[in-house]
């Protein structure tokens, strides 16, 4: 230690050391034990992504073009309710706390839930989706735009099982696309939870509940693949305009929409 009279510092441990010595007292294992790991970690994000292109080769290629992640920069969503559910209109994702635990049984948990009493604003929009080979290339999606709220999300990986079990809250105010190739169009996509009421429309029924299972399990060839289980979806869906052609042909609305009893296995071939 430089510039510490080593004299001084003798003296100082001298006099220290009996009063530590009535005052603590060592740790035993279980002690130790109990305390480690009982706050876990927690993590506020504020952020905005932006990806020029994101490229996916096979033999051709899938490109997608200019990805934005953020926040909607607006506070009316859901205007038939009159009430503001996402606090500041900003354009960058924010208002996140993640807590990260891990139980006594070793199972990781990971929660998503907002700082403020408001629900997590979403905007995800890219431009041109191509499909790209050695015959050409095809746009077969553009102008995909979608703003959502986030209510929350957890993430659970089971030591037990060896499965992640993702659940989340989300409710998709606005959502535009166009299908170039098909000269198809959706405009005003909403999807809610599936007892929202749009002539009484109430916060707490607002948001759709999603839940599935991922694991590993082998194909019908015995190769180990991706598994995902869907073990709840129920919405109702509403699109305010499907064009044709550029016209539109109407509207249509999706009631009390359940996915039940559906698995997929992921592999390469």
């Amino acid at each position: 230690m430089k510039g510490l009279n080593p004299t001084l510092l003798a003296l100082c441990v001298a006099g220290v050391a009996p009063v530590a010595q009535a005052d603590f007292q060592r740790l035993d294992d279980s002690a130790m034990g109990n305390i480690t790991g009982q706050a876990g970690v927690t993590i506020e994000l504020e952020t905005k992504l932006n990806i020029d292109r994101f490229i996916y080769t096979d033999e051709g290629s899938l490109e997608i073009n200019d990805i934005s992640v953020g926040g909607a920069n607006r506070t009316d969503f859901f205007s038939e309710m009159g009430l503001n559910l996402n606090g500041s209109a900003t354009d960058r994702l924010d208002n996140i706390r993640v807590n990260i635990d891990l139980a006594s049984d070793g199972d990781a948990i990971i929660n998503l839930l907002p700082l403020s009493f408001n629900a997590v604003d979403l905007r995800v929009s890219t431009g041109a989706w191509n499909l790209t080979g050695t015959g050409g290339s095809t746009t077969v999606l553009d102008n995909f735009r979608m703003d959502a709220l986030i209510g929350s999300g957890t993430i659970r990986v089971d030591t037990a099982t060896d499965q992640l079990n993702f659940k989340t809250d989300i409710a998709i105010d606005d959502m535009d696309f166009d299908v170039p190739f098909l000269a198809l169009g959706v405009r005003d996509f909403q999807l809610t939870g599936a007892d929202y009421d749009l002539q009484a429309p109430q916060p707490l029924r607002l948001f759709a509940y999603v839940e599935l299972d991922m694991y590993t399990a082998p194909n019908a060839q015995s190769v180990e693949s991706l598994a995902i289980d869907l073990q709840t979806f129920e919405a109702d869906i509403r699109i305010g305009g499907v064009l044709v052609g550029g016209t539109s042909i109407g509207s249509m609305a999706f009631d009390n929409l359940a996915i039940t009893n559906t698995s997929m296995l992921i592999y390469g071939h």
